[in-house]
């Protein structure tokens, strides 16, 4: 059975998590107990299946108890990114219809500001402490029973994903009819049992923040085959080393962003630790510079895997090392539906090696959620979905991309929606008109770039920057907003009022770095 009870009752003592910083240890037993328990206390709070719940927590060590407790009680749950502003914060908690709120101490300060503006939400905790308006999950835990809930399901993540209007949409599955270790979508699970050899005796490394689809995905199909997780609280590139060598890693998760520091850290620090017990690596997210994908694979064998789908994951696509070596700048064949490459302009599907709009059919089926409209948007012949992105397949069928969605920027391995910058930055009282888009960054691949025409071109200069920036970490997430601004007399529209934002977006991309 693919989860966590199985593992529990056949290695009780097994360690299910450990915390790479602190050391704790939550063994398969205890993991599996609290699994239990909170999926009762959800139970007697009204949390029905198909019901939502959502958290706001670093990466911290309750973190998959609460998604576990609600996967196997049929519920979706929401992590919330701690990046994100109030405002932010709680238009999400709104939107997913959460009515449990679970949040660390450490995100206190964020949590208390929305207090007041969740009306929907019918109990809220805290993890590590309490403060006014919060009970204590931990107690309330203890209080409860660990017999399982008569009727158990798999529940579903529902992660949001800004789309380029700008406000994130929230992206939904339907629910398995199976029991427990039956989901539909197990891919992650399965492909790691199949391609890669993952089995219980495995030690997994998690490296990125676990909000995100990715590591979210990783370490739970990890728990679903039994393996131990290590989960890095925060990345450190010579510690992720360390933490190899010292747990004998075999599985881990990672960012192209991540390689890049890997690869800047001295020969002597790289060569100090021993990484020879990896048997397996999956990157995605990102674009990896083939240089860089070079060199990791000459340290660290064939061990790279990469993958390539959206949240949405209508389509997942897979390439090792040994294939990518003669596919260079491929992302992988799908494992688990049909590509099509299609015209946008004629809804045609184009042949092998001509560029086109990625879609895909018979993968996963999902909505978005409270958005019909939307959801219709990036669907075609009764089936057929797409996250927007841009390429081609060659003979062999392995996909590669041209493109990306609408201008979306990819920093550090994470989204982030132009649209969401620009509308606030135009709401200041000194800016016209604004562009925003990503910009060459060495390390982190893109970064945000903001040019700005000026109600009054005088105002232009290291002030006024400085002013902006300020400004807009004051009201959306800082990863949204710009590094740098540069400023311009007039920005070209169309007569329609269309921004060309290619236009003003290819000169900083001409020599491949921010001008």
């Amino acid at each position: 059975m693919l989860h966590p009870f199985f593992h529990a009752e056949a290695r009780p003592e097994q360690p299910a998590i450990i915390m790479a910083g602190s050391g704790e240890q939550i063994s398969y037993g205890e993991f599996a107990s609290r699994i239990r328990r909170g999926s009762r206390l959800l139970r007697e709070l009204g949390v029905k299946r198909g019901d939502s719940i959502a958290l706001l927590m670093e990466n911290h060590p309750r973190f998959f108890e609460i998604c576990w407790a609600a996967q196997s009680a049929g519920i979706y749950y929401t992590p919330v990114s701690y990046y994100l502003q109030p405002d932010e914060i709680d238009y999400i908690v709104n939107n997913c219809g959460a009515k449990v709120f679970i949040v660390s101490r450490h995100q206190a300060e964020k949590a208390a500001k929305i207090l007041d503006k969740i009306p929907r939400v019918e109990k809220c905790f805290m993890v590590d402490g309490v403060i006014e308006g919060f009970d204590s999950w931990e107690e309330a835990l203890d209080k409860t029973s660990d017999e399982a809930i008569p009727d158990p399901s798999e529940g579903r993540e529902m992660l949001y994903s800004s789309g380029t209007t700008g406000r994130p949409k929230g992206i939904k599955f339907p629910l398995s009819e199976g029991g427990l270790g039956e989901p539909q979508d197990i891919v992650r699970s399965i492909g790691l049992a199949q391609f890669m050899g993952v089995t219980h005796e495995t030690v997994s490394l998690s490296t990125a923040p676990l909000y995100h689809s990715a590591p979210l995905g990783f370490v739970m199909g990890s728990h679903r085959l039994g393996c131990t997780v290590v989960i890095m609280e925060k990345f450190d590139a010579e510690n992720a080393l360390k933490y190899i060598e010292q747990y004998k890693v075999g599985y881990s998760q990672w960012v192209p962003t991540m390689f890049v520091r890997l690869m800047k850290l001295p020969e002597e620090i790289r060569n100090k630790y021993d990484v020879s017990s990896m048997k397996m690596a999956i990157h995605g997210a990102a674009p990896c510079p083939v240089e860089v994908k070079e060199q990791i694979i000459n340290w660290w064998g064939p061990v790279l895997w990469e993958f390539y789908s959206g949240s949405e994951r209508n389509g997942i696509f897979m390439i090792g090392s040994d294939d990518w070596l003669k596919h260079k700048g491929s992302v992988g064949r799908c494992v688990d539906a049909q590509v099509h490459i299609v015209d946008e302009e004629t809804g045609k599907e184009l042949p092998t090696g001509e560029i086109g709009t990625i879609y895909c059919s018979k993968g996963a089926s999902f909505e978005y959620h409270g958005d019909a409209e939307k959801t219709r948007s990036v669907t075609i012949n009764d089936g057929w979905t797409t996250i927007g992105d841009v390429g081609y397949l060659d003979e062999e069928g392995f996909l590669y991309l041209t493109d990306r969605k609408s201008y979306m920027i990819i920093s550090g391995g994470v989204n982030i929606y132009p649209q969401e910058t620009e509308d606030c930055l135009v709401t200041h009282p000194k800016v016209f008109d604004v562009a925003v888009f990503g910009v060459p960054h060495p390390e982190m691949g893109e970064e945000v770039k903001a040019v700005v025409q000026p109600e009054n071109f005088s105002d232009a200069g290291p002030e006024l920057e400085k002013e902006l920036i300020e400004y807009c970490r004051s009201k959306i997430s800082p990863i949204k907003c710009p590094r740098s601004i540069d400023f311009e007399q007039e920005l070209p529209r169309e007569e329609t009022g269309k921004l060309k934002k290619r236009l003003i977006k290819d000169r900083y991309w001409q020599q491949g770095k921010a001008i």
